[in-house]
């Protein structure tokens, strides 16, 4: 019976991950031009060191001086336009509607100062995720659903997916990580500007990197949720089945440890120590049958999180990434996400 049932839910994932046939191999780069606005390019410049020399250089300075990279001013034009929150994101990017920071907002009835941040999953519309959003309101929290960078209204026009999130240019997807952590952190200031003093967050899949990288730097989220974990960000996009075409790009350019090494500042593992010295209720969810955070990856994670004495809850559900979402996996996903949050916010 349990084969029978690894075999049917791998069958159902792969159906799923494949129904996008809008995927592309994009040519590899190393990107440098997109580092030349980060706090570390500007203090240590490249002096003839070569571009993979030279990534990795910037991603063992961004991770000494993390809290230079990941910083940011806070934005001066915050607007609520009927259910949507908007601003100006600190960081600048050559694709105009990827500079504005766009969250849904979901306010609790009756105001409560508690507030969750949910930060949703790579190729994610705009539609996705609102039920969450409207459970966690429904049990009296206020809720912002934010735009990651490149999606829905910050996508180019010629993109039809996020690619330029994730990618097989190397600093690029360095310069979009950084860049939805801190249009997060600012999102954080708009909601303590609103008079939310007890903030959660709740992140999915690429969502759920970010929600780790953001709370990391950031004391102000007291609550955490992360819908699929991995230590690092490289063993995702090299192993995963739905990033499957980024490989492809990647592969005669660098290998698996070179990855690893060129994307080390948007991996959580780099962070745990700074995450450690925080007081936070954290809890990791993963599933037994993933075929893009592979297991083995979200259980290094949770080795290591405990290594560190991170106070921790760990759920895994009897399905696959893709599945996750789909009936009866999403109701005992979002059962554990809002009772969760509900408690320790």
């Amino acid at each position: 019976m349990r084969r029978l049932y690894r075999r049917w839910i791998s069958d159902w994932e792969n159906d799923l991950c494949f129904r996008a046939t809008n995927r592309v191999v994009r040519p590899f780069d190393w990107g440098l031009d997109w580092a030349e606005g980060w706090p570390v390019a500007q203090q240590y410049p490249r002096n003839g060191h070569g571009p993979e020399e030279y990534l990795r250089l910037l991603n063992q300075e961004a991770i000494r001086e993390s809290e230079s990279f990941f910083g940011y001013e806070t934005p001066s034009d915050f607007a609520l336009d009927g259910e949507f929150v908007r601003c100006t994101s600190p960081v600048r990017t050559p694709h105009a509607e990827n500079n504005t920071i766009w969250g849904r907002w979901f306010p609790a009835k009756k105001p409560s100062g508690k507030a969750v941040i949910v930060l949703p999953h790579w190729n994610s519309h705009a539609s996705q995720h609102v039920g969450l959003c409207k459970g966690l309101q429904a049990l009296g929290l206020s809720v912002l659903r934010v735009s990651l960078p490149y999606h829905d209204n910050r996508m180019p026009p010629e993109l039809q997916r996020a690619d330029y999130a994730v990618s097989s240019n190397l600093a690029r997807t360095i310069d979009a990580t950084r860049q939805a952590v801190i249009d997060t952190r600012a999102l954080i200031d708009w909601l303590e500007q609103q008079g939310h003093d007890r903030i959660g967050i709740v992140g999915t899949s690429l969502g759920s990197c970010y929600a780790f990288l953001v709370s990391a730097h950031d004391a102000r989220l007291k609550v955490n949720v992360y819908n699929h974990c991995s230590s690092y960000f490289s063993d995702v996009v090299w192993t995963g089945l739905s990033t499957k075409h980024i490989r492809e790009g990647l592969e005669g350019n660098i290998d698996a440890d070179g990855l690893r090494e060129a994307w080390m500042a948007i991996s959580p593992v780099s962070y745990l120590d700074r995450y450690a010295r925080l007081p936070k209720k954290s809890m990791f969810i993963y599933t037994t049958y993933d075929t893009t955070f592979l297991p083995h990856l979200s259980e290094d994670v949770i080795r290591k999180i405990r290594e560190h004495g991170i106070e921790n809850r760990v759920v895994v559900l009897p399905c696959g990434h893709y599945t996750m979402g789909e009936a009866p996996f999403k109701f005992i996903d979002g059962y554990y996400i809002c009772s969760f949050l509900k408690r320790w916010l």
